[in-house]
């Protein structure tokens, strides 16, 4: 089997596992805490995207306004490109561009655990 390969079309269906959703948020958690931005989960799993994706929302559209260049140190520390906001934007054309970027904050994230995941289950 190889590594899952998350799309913008496909991230709900890995966010029904979990321990993946538990992993991903506290891979947000950690990220954004890195740079003093508090993101909290409260373990529901069912709206594990949605609660995400609001929090996120609203922390970048502060940092847009007031730390341009903390959210600049997040992006990179998550490692978010403009090809992939670019891209996000043309297969999401209803999210504004702050919940493109929340998307793929949490799409990228996801992909880390996918991939911890998946080379821990070839090691063991």
């Amino acid at each position: 089997m190889g590594l899952p390969e998350v799309r913008n079309d496909n991230v709900a269906s890995f966010l029904r596992h979990e321990d993946i959703v538990l992993e991903t948020a506290r891979q947000i958690m950690k990220d954004f805490g890195l740079f003093g931005v508090i993101i909290t989960f409260s373990g529901n799993v069912k709206n594990a995207y949605s609660e995400l994706h609001d929090q996120l929302t609203g922390q970048i559209s502060v940092l847009l306004d007031r730390d341009y260049g903390k959210l600049l140190s997040v992006l990179y520390q998550v490692d978010i490109s403009d090809k992939d906001i670019a891209k996000t934007t043309l297969e999401l054309p209803q999210y504004s561009p702050v919940e493109i970027i929340a998307h793929q904050i949490i799409v990228r994230d996801l992909k880390k655990v996918l991939t911890r995941h998946y080379f821990k289950s070839k090691h063991s």
